[in-house]
């Protein structure tokens, strides 16, 4: 059976159409197209494989630092707890935004954000072109400053509720980990290589020639 296509907002659309644009115009320069797209649900159920060592370490890490502390949180910290995640999860995007405006050719008129209301998931996109290095780098980005950063801010501060945090942090940055994932595994011997971020998709289209 086919799978259902979900609709496209009029924004997601015009996204796509400057997408489709940008494809054809590199193909007709040459260059040959790959496309690393994966489903919402394999890339949130793959997010937590790949995430899992990484939270198995900093929990290693706090709690053999931090033994004699009580790992509950109180109901009113828990409250806050769940405002700040909500937070974070729109930090996170606009962290993407920021990284990949600043590398971008286009600058920020090539960044935008978007909600899959099906899955309850923001993302953030970019319209240009990007250096395999400078994808990398604009996709890593978030979970580097909230799940790494806030772990070893937590570990170094003995903050429970810290550190609970960059777990979450940690475990909402595997999506963007499991496309790291495939970008590293894809080789090729071309010696030019162009990202480009999918306009409404988990995932990318490489271009190399």
């Amino acid at each position: 059976m086919k799978k259902k296509e979900r609709v496209l907002t009029p924004q997601e659309e015009k996204r796509k159409q400057n997408y489709d644009g940008i494809c054809q115009q590199l193909q007709e320069k040459g260059y040959e197209r790959t496309d690393l797209i994966v489903d919402v649900v394999t890339i949130n159920i793959a997010a937590i494989f790949v995430m899992l060592p990484w939270i198995v370490l900093f929990c290693w890490m706090y709690f053999t630092t931090h033994s004699e502390q009580v790992f509950t949180l109180p109901l009113t910290s828990a409250a806050v707890f769940f405002l700040i995640v909500l937070l974070l999860m729109v930090v996170h995007e606009l962290i993407h935004g920021i990284t990949w405006g600043i590398m971008a050719p286009n600058g920020f008129h090539a960044i935008s954000f978007g909600i899959i209301w099906s899955m309850l998931t923001p993302y953030c996109t970019c319209a240009d072109p990007l250096k395999k290095w400078q994808y990398f780098i604009g996709t890593a980005m978030p979970t580097l400053i909230l799940g790494f950063g806030l772990g070893v801010a937590a570990i170094l501060q003995g903050s429970i509720l810290l550190f609970y945090l960059a777990l979450v942090m940690i475990l909402a940055g595997g999506g963007d980990f499991f496309i790291l994932w495939k970008l590293l595994r894809y080789h090729t011997n071309k010696k030019e290589i162009l990202c480009i971020d999918h306009p409404y998709e988990c995932g990318l289209t490489l271009f190399e020639r």
